[in-house]
């Protein structure tokens, strides 16, 4: 059933007319941020650079604190930065260039792969955020739910339910060590 579903997708995928957008534009990589975001020098200045059209969970977030598979996502996508020959950065004609944030907006390319088809496809992202039609979204709804079909990280209800109950009683347990290093 799985390779029927591939299939089906494969050629679905070639039959998805794209439309073409400017050229791509060469960074270097200044600073991994998270998952999504990364700090790319461009001409000679340094930008905060947001994923277009992914997010993936957090790893520092004031409120939501660490979120099942933040970690895994941030070190993919320092990895895959970091070990990069060449970083490019692409800019969608449906989107503004920046956000509300002043964080630049962009398709990631690292030595010719998209970056946020990778974080979908191995389940560390979901696609979100989308305000226009973007010019890599088919690829990315597609990857999304053979991610979610084949149960790959975000997707994976057993290990996210893990995940969640460490994280839960880590926090129980530091908050016991605390209160035990006051009494002592």
């Amino acid at each position: 059933m799985k390779r029927v579903v591939y299939i089906f997708f494969f050629f679905l995928f070639l039959l998805v007319p794209f439309p073409v957008y400017a050229s791509k534009e060469e960074v270097t990589l200044f600073k991994c941020v998270d998952g999504d975001t990364a700090k790319f020098e461009i001409a000679g200045k340094v930008y905060t650079t947001r994923f277009l059209a992914v997010d993936t969970p957090e790893t520092k977030h004031p409120k939501k604190g660490e979120e099942p598979f933040g970690k895994e996502a941030s070190l993919y996508t320092c990895k895959r930065l970091k070990g990069a020959k060449k970083i490019e950065l692409e800019y969608d004609t449906a989107s503004e260039k920046e956000d509300k944030y002043g964080r630049v907006l962009a398709w990631i390319f690292v030595d010719g792969e998209l970056l946020q088809s990778e974080l979908v496809e191995k389940g560390y992202a979901k696609v979100a955020y989308l305000y226009g039609d973007y010019k890599y979204t088919s690829i990315l709804k597609l990857e999304e739910k053979m991610a979610r079909v084949n149960k790959r990280g975000l997707w994976n209800d057993d290990e996210v339910l893990r995940k969640k109950n460490y994280q839960e009683a880590e926090s129980i347990l530091k908050k016991i060590y605390k209160f035990l290093k006051k009494m002592l």
